[in-house]
């Protein structure tokens, strides 16, 4: 069986093996999946811009003629020189021509398939780990390992440092996709340019606003104490294809906000100051359920509740496969704790 892990993905990418041409990508992560390919498509012909070294090719197209996937496989270069075949695997099975290749004796091509999650009995995966020409890689989202190293490898290109405190924050950011984990970085490090070390206050004003992702309803709903509405938008949100540790990412940043403003009030700040000076891009159509986690949650319950899900986002990294169960548990849990006041 040839599914690689660890570090052995690592070596794999870097130097892919000549005698394993077909290459299976596949995850949950389809950002990671799509820099592995784009990386293999890189090293596999000299131009990926060709159309006559790089073939692009459709999976659900392919299931109706498995058969195409073997000849463009035998195709030889109009000019030369190598080829390579790009298939994004879609909900129709074309395995049966990556079965075929599977037994052929390929020479200067190499075919990168790239797939969602694809349980253990799946035909396209179980080929693929199987066969003595292909290898299978899973794409699953980053770990804190994994993103310690994502984080210092971008920040170093731009010579910056990361302040203690956020790197803590900037952790619970970010891990849900690779490919969005490192355009947030890099827009990070376009921001602190020239300033030597980015701070809290960097991250909080550049890593994605949880608006934007249309989460407001379930974090909303959360903190103000709404299991029903929470219950409904996180199930819409998982239909829709969210990750669900993108959701719990909104939910820290709304805590951590939460906790500052309800420590200005405690020190005699007017609620009022705080919702139209602290948080200028609040909608208004926010500020009610705003208004009721200002009144129902302390400062210490806001403490507990950051705790909390920082101790879901990892528990999500851990057990990928539970991840929207552990999430939308959390969230769960802290519109319970939000409908009672003190």
């Amino acid at each position: 069986m040839v599914a690689l892990r660890g570090k052995e993905i690592d070596s794999f990418l870097a130097r892919p093996d000549a005698g394993r041409p077909i290459i299976l990508l596949y995850g949950p992560d389809t950002g990671l999946v799509r820099e592995r390919a784009d990386a293999l498509m890189a090293s596999a012909v000299d131009d990926p811009n060709d159309p006559f070294s790089l073939v692009r090719l459709d999976g659900d197209e392919l299931a109706a003629e498995p058969s195409r996937l073997v000849d463009e496989a035998m195709t030889v270069p109009l000019f030369g020189g190598r080829r390579a075949i790009r298939v994004r695997a879609g909900t129709r099975n074309f395995s049966s021509g990556v079965e075929t290749l599977s037994e052929m004796a390929l020479k200067e091509c190499r075919i990168v398939i790239e797939a969602g999650e694809l349980r253990a009995e799946s035909p396209l995966r179980k080929i693929c780990e199987r066969a003595k020409n292909a290898v299978a890689i899973a794409c699953y989202p980053d770990t804190e390992r994994d993103l310690t190293k994502l984080i210092e490898d971008e920040l170093q290109i731009s010579n910056l440092r990361l302040a203690q405190d956020a790197r803590a924050v900037l952790m619970s950011l970010l891990g849900g996709d690779r490919q969005a984990s490192r355009n947030e970085l890099r827009k990070l490090a376009l921001f602190a340019h020239g300033k030597g070390e980015i701070t809290l206050d960097d991250v909080m004003t550049v890593v994605s606003d949880a608006s934007e992702l249309k989460l407001d309803p379930i974090v909303d709903g959360a903190f103000a104490g709404n299991a029903a509405l929470v219950e409904t938008e996180f199930t819409k949100a998982m239909v829709a294809g969210t990750y669900p540790g993108v959701i719990i990412s909104a939910a820290q940043r709304q805590a951590a906000w939460l906790h500052k403003s309800a420590l200005a009030i405690a020190e005699g700040t007017p609620a009022s100051a705080v919702l139209e000076g602290g948080f200028p891009r609040l909608h208004f159509s926010r500020k009610p359920a705003v208004e009721i986690a200002l009144r129902n949650l302390s400062p210490p319950r806001l403490v507990a509740i950051i705790d909390q899900l920082a101790t879901a986002a990892l528990d999500m990294r851990k057990q990928s496969s539970l991840a929207a169960v552990i999430g939308q548990r959390a969230l769960l849990s802290i519109a319970a704790n939000a409908k009672r006041r003190g």
